[in-house]
């Protein structure tokens, strides 16, 4: 198994999505993106980058009651999970879950942690900590098709 870390400062909330933005030129179906973090730490903020920086207009609502948002492109969807609520790893089952890890879908899931399991899935976790008023980002990736992800973290634009 590819075990790879890497870590990256972040300023402020533009640095957060311009990171995101750069991820977001990598991301490849089927790709299955863990976040994890405190409260406020990022996560959030991190995936709505990614998904302004794919053209999507309006509003973004972050799933924390819904469990789920999906997003449709020309060639992926991308399905934003948010697990913090969750009551039971049942209560995600009833949504259907599982049918979300398409080969088209790229899926970003906030509280992996949540159920038990769901990380050996997770081709990169990416672990957001506060420090100070500064967010610290750390990249782990577990598969080959996470690596591939790591280059868009060395793009400064």
């Amino acid at each position: 198994m590819l075990e790879e870390q890497q870590c990256i400062l972040l300023q402020n909330e533009l640095d957060t999505e311009r990171v995101a933005a750069n991820l977001s030129r990598g991301l490849q179906a089927p790709q299955i993106i863990g976040l994890a973090g405190a409260l406020g730490a990022g996560k959030t903020t991190f995936i709505r980058g990614v998904l302004r920086a794919l053209g999507v207009k309006g509003a973004i609502k972050s799933p924390t009651f819904a469990l789920v948002e999906s997003y449709h492109f020309a060639d992926f969807l991308i399905h934003h999970f948010d697990l913090y609520r969750l009551s039971s790893s049942q209560e995600l089952e009833s949504l259907g879950f599982r049918e979300y890890f398409s080969e088209d879908a790229i899926c970003f899931i906030e509280w992996p942690d949540k159920v038990a399991g769901l990380n050996s899935y997770l081709d990169m976790l990416l672990s957001f900590e506060v420090k100070d008023v500064k967010r610290q980002l750390l990249i782990d990736t577990f598969t080959p098709s996470g690596e591939t992800l790591l280059p868009c973290f060395q793009k400064k634009s």
